[in-house]
């Protein structure tokens, strides 16, 4: 019985290690730039803020990315940005984590290009 409590303890920990490593460690960091041409808060049972810029004459060329809600300033200024040329400051996860967003990439700080 002892051990099958301590196996449990540790699947547990685990899974907490796994989820903290998710959320807390970035994959990458970086800089995209264009026209923001999507930023909308959605879902069903998790409403996360998703957005999209054009890099480009194609659709090919689009980056696509998340804002967490605990963001207001990036939140509120993409809303304010919508159809200008925006620089992204961004960070990538190694997974998506349905609750947070759509993507791995997620906002950190926006400004508008000249």
């Amino acid at each position: 019985m002892k051990i099958l409590i301590k196996i449990g303890i540790g699947l547990v920990l685990a899974i907490i290690a796994y989820f903290c490593f998710l959320y807390f460690v970035s994959y990458s960091n970086g800089v995209r730039a264009g026209e923001l041409i999507k930023f909308s808060h959605k879902g069903v049972m998790f409403k996360t803020w998703e957005g999209e810029i054009s890099q480009g004459v194609s659709e090919s060329q689009s980056f696509i990315f998340s804002v967490e809600d605990k963001e207001k300033q990036v939140i509120e200024d993409l809303n304010n940005f919508q159809g200008k040329m925006v620089k992204l400051y961004y960070f990538e996860r190694y997974k998506t984590l349905f609750w947070l967003g759509d993507t791995k990439y997620f906002i950190t700080k926006v400004e508008v290009q000249q």
